[in-house]
């Protein structure tokens, strides 16, 4: 079974971003959990949405876990965001299991990326679905994003992994082999051919999207190597 821990709107443009608590949190649930990767989920952007900067939620994902695991590693991460809580954010959290993320879920996460949801109809979800939800202050916003980043990474075909095994370790130009020997899964061009050797210059560190379940970072042709091409 497979956990999604979805958090949202934990910071503000003074303070270190929602994707880098994600991590951190990430980095001490690995102490007990098997810790798959987190992704970063982008939501709808409109005047009518309160938003820090970009409006993207971060999911992390979590693999083998039994029954009530859910319950302790909710706990635990609630935790851990109320020790961080940055006044004047408005956070939410959300853990659920696969078994547990339905097609109402899955329309929330789409919708959330093309128009305004409302806290009303992610609890309703939630609790119709039986998953964990709460906000942990200010408005409580945080919610709507840390539910339908649940849904959408879920579907596995969606949002980018900001860490995923070591690829954060990488920068520069990289081989090819050097990527997928950090966690990324495949390396493949925009028009889906897979690339199996030579070298790529990176913008940053390798940000693969999440297709079908895996991280595949998508390439460009740049002289004789590769480029990176953020998607996702």
């Amino acid at each position: 079974m497979t956990l999604y821990l979805g958090i949202d709107d934990t910071d503000t443009r003074e303070s270190r971003g929602t994707g880098r608590l994600a991590r951190a949190i990430a980095a001490e649930l690995t102490r007990s959990y098997t810790v798959a990767g987190v992704t970063r989920h982008q939501l709808f952007v409109h005047p009518a949405v309160p938003y820090t900067s970009h409006n993207s939620s971060a999911v992390i994902h979590i693999r083998d876990t039994g029954n009530g695991t859910a319950a302790d590693v909710f706990a635990a991460a609630k935790e851990l965001m109320l020790a961080d809580f940055i006044e004047g954010s408005d956070p939410g959290i959300c853990v659920a299991a696969d078994r547990n993320i339905n097609g109402d879920l899955s329309h929330f996460g789409l919708s959330a990326k093309t128009s305004v949801v409302t806290q009303d109809q992610a609890r309703g979800l939630a609790r119709e679905a039986g998953i964990l939800l709460e906000g942990l202050g200010g408005t409580e916003d945080g919610v709507i994003g840390a539910l339908a980043g649940v849904g959408l990474a879920a579907s596995g075909n969606d949002g980018r992994f900001i860490q995923k095994g070591t690829n954060r370790d990488l920068s520069g130009t990289q081989t090819v082999a050097a990527i997928l020997a950090s966690g990324v899964d495949r390396v493949m061009t925009r028009d889906g051919a897979a690339v199996g050797e030579g070298t790529i210059s990176l913008r940053k560190f390798p940000k693969p999207a999440c297709v079908g379940g895996k991280a595949i970072l998508y390439v460009e042709p740049d002289g004789d190597a590769y480029r990176d091409i953020v998607m996702g």
